[in-house]
């Protein structure tokens, strides 16, 4: 059965990143609908998929399902051969929490530093970023130390909580962020990773962009 993943502007849609990646990352056959984003008809274009008005959406046979991380979690289920997240008990319910705590929080961070692959400037940052910045790589450190052994990534191979935090990657490089050693390898992994680079080439070459860069779904 075909998927197909209807998705926002690679450049600023942080959210479609994530199952893209999760989906490119396994070589995972689906057909990609991209909806420019910001523009008049964005949310009539996005109703065709969806009544929530948001992007990504995964359509698998008859099943619709929206939010990044409930697709995470159907794709996990749907390709148990996949491995989308840890095997290990205690390792897996800790990407859980963490990759529900990315999904729920972190307002002032999404806010103040929108994704923009193209971007490359600092940013002066308010105490609520910063407090975002500074939690966020506590965890990565945290993972890595706890989890991180069998390799680069925060559980040490590729997992849904790469895919969920992927995107905070990509403002620490767009805006310059200075965070700790373990952070910065981290941030070189995601962008090291063979399925992130075809997601990025795709932003790099888009030519539409928003009114407003700093409004993202």
């Amino acid at each position: 059965m075909s998927l197909t993943l209807v998705i926002g502007n690679k450049n600023y849609s942080s959210w479609s990143l994530r199952p893209w990646l999760a989906l490119a990352h396994h070589n995972i056959p689906f057909k990609e609908v991209v909806v420019p984003i910001g523009t008049p008809e964005s949310a009539a274009a996005i109703r065709r998929y969806t009544p929530a008005d948001k992007v990504p959406v995964l359509i698998d046979g008859e099943a619709t399902i929206w939010e990044s991380i409930a697709i995470l979690t159907h794709l996990g289920e749907r390709f148990p051969e996949a491995k989308f997240w840890p095997d290990e008990k205690k390792g897996r319910a800790h990407a859980f929490a963490i990759s529900s705590e990315m999904h729920s929080g972190f307002v002032a961070l999404r806010q103040q530093c929108p994704m923009n692959i193209k971007r490359r400037k600092k940013r002066d940052l308010s105490p609520e970023a910063v407090a975002d910045i500074r939690r966020v790589t506590e965890m990565w450190r945290d993972a890595r130390e706890r989890f991180g052994q069998g390799g680069d990534f925060l559980f040490g191979t590729f997992s849904a909580a790469d895919c969920m935090y992927a995107p905070v990657a990509t403002r620490i490089r767009s805006y310059d962020i200075d965070v700790d050693a373990v952070s910065a390898a981290y941030v070189e992994t995601i962008y090291a990773l063979p399925a992130f680079k075809r997601w990025q080439e795709g932003a790099m070459q888009e030519t539409w962009g928003h009114a407003t860069t700093d409004v993202i779904p």
